[in-house]
């Protein structure tokens, strides 16, 4: 095992990616399907009303809502009390006004602890004020230091809209950079496996159940820049080794591939690994012990994007490229020539191994038939050559 895990460290590994291409496509498959099923099927709490999928917990910024703001008094009764208990006793306070599922959080700036409370609209100003009350008694502060801020729901609309539309603008300038920089083959792979890497983020967050707030907007663009530079690191490699391989006919455009893919799989696994440590810190230490809500929407989407980008890269992209390319005429004309080769030399017979005797000599009634009807050349004439000591070789040596 420690034989394997240096070989692996050291680069010098041999795994047929291309020739498993049914296996990752089937967990892909497996993956993107349970996704989709989260993102449509699987009822929330809090459904967007925006173009998102009905499967996702949009937050306030996206559904509409109201945000209550406070500071916690120094005399009031949280004033000494921990972060986690003031947003209990908060909780506590709003549950009887049906507000039990807001989200509550503590700011820390300049030495004062503020509380953010967000939660859902609230259908009359009346029942608004009741809330904001309900902060200022909990928290010791004056209603005038409680301020209340409504969003619509529209507003969010809105937003979304422009994200999606400066998505697809992205798309498209990705689409037609890598068809410029490698081919359009290379751009269909890469936007696949960003679509790839997108749903199954989505999904997960469907079903771990964390709101989608501007912070899950903004991990989601990072991890399709990760995901890109990734699958370009390794097309950039395919590259190069099917120009001097499979164009010239020594090897097919699959084990071209298959090689640069053993050529990069430990850079893409370093390079993962030293993304995902940080991120991992801040999603179960920083959210998970620590209690900082605000980092666990960043970091869930940051963890996940980029484990599902580095499996995208090696695992979806580049065998779809292969497939694709194999189709081609000239890959295709490449792939018979190159087996017609492998069964011409699988076929060419061998020269039999020959026993000898204790002084050297080949026995004859040993030679196997192969030794003697294969022997061509050299092993031709060392066949024919007259035996020591016989009538034959002595005629020789008196002439």
């Amino acid at each position: 095992m420690s034989g394997r895990l240096a070989r692996l460290y050291r680069g010098e590994t041999n795994v047929d990616f291309i020739g498993r291409r049914k296996i990752w496509f089937a967990i892909s498959a497996l993956f993107v399907i349970g996704s989709l099923v989260a993102l449509f099927a699987r009822p929330t709490e809090d459904p967007c009303r925006s173009p998102l999928p009905s499967g996702l917990n949009c937050g306030i910024e996206f559904n509409g809502g109201l945000s209550i703001t406070a500071p916690i008094a120094e005399d009031g009764p949280l004033a000494d009390t921990p972060d986690l208990e003031v947003i209990s006793s908060i909780g506590a306070s709003l549950e009887p006004f049906g507000a039990a599922d807001a989200q509550i959080q503590v700011e820390t700036s300049d030495g004062e602890r503020r509380i953010l409370v967000q939660t859902r609209e609230v259908s009359s100003p009346a029942e608004r004020q009741k809330l904001v009350d309900a902060v200022s008694e909990a928290t010791g502060a004056s209603t005038a230091e409680t301020t209340s801020e409504s969003i619509s729901a529209k507003w969010g609309g809105e937003i979304t809209d422009k994200a999606i539309r400066a998505l697809l603008v992205f798309l498209v300038v990705v689409l037609l950079f890598i068809s410029w920089r490698f081919e359009w083959k290379m751009a269909v792979a890469a936007i696949a496996a960003l679509f790839h890497d997108l749903i199954i983020t989505a999904g997960v967050y469907s079903v771990v159940g964390f709101e989608v707030t501007p912070s899950t907007v903004i991990a989601i663009l990072t991890i399709l820049g990760y995901s890109l530079y990734d699958t370009v690191v390794v097309f950039d490699k395919v590259e190069e080794n099917t120009a001097a391989l499979a164009a010239t006919g020594r090897a097919t455009y699959a084990d071209a591939a298959n090689l640069s893919m053993n050529q990069v799989f430990m850079r893409s696994l370093n390079t993962s690994l030293s993304t995902l440590l940080p991120v991992a810190a801040l999603l179960f230490i920083g959210a998970g012990l620590l209690g900082a809500g605000t980092l666990e929407d960043l970091a869930l989407a940051l963890f996940v994007g980029i484990l599902s980008g580095t499996y995208s890269s090696i695992f979806f992209a580049t065998p779809l490229l292969a497939v694709l390319k194999e189709r081609e005429p000239k890959f295709r004309n490449v792939r018979e020539k190159v087996l017609r080769d492998a069964k011409r030399t699988a076929a060419r017979p061998s020269l039999a191994p020959v026993p000898a005797t204790a002084s050297g000599r080949v026995d004859e009634g040993d030679r196997t038939p192969a030794a003697i009807t294969t022997g061509s050349g050299a092993t031709a004439r060392a066949t024919n050559k007259p035996r020591p000591g016989s009538k034959k070789a002595k005629r020789r040596r008196k002439r």
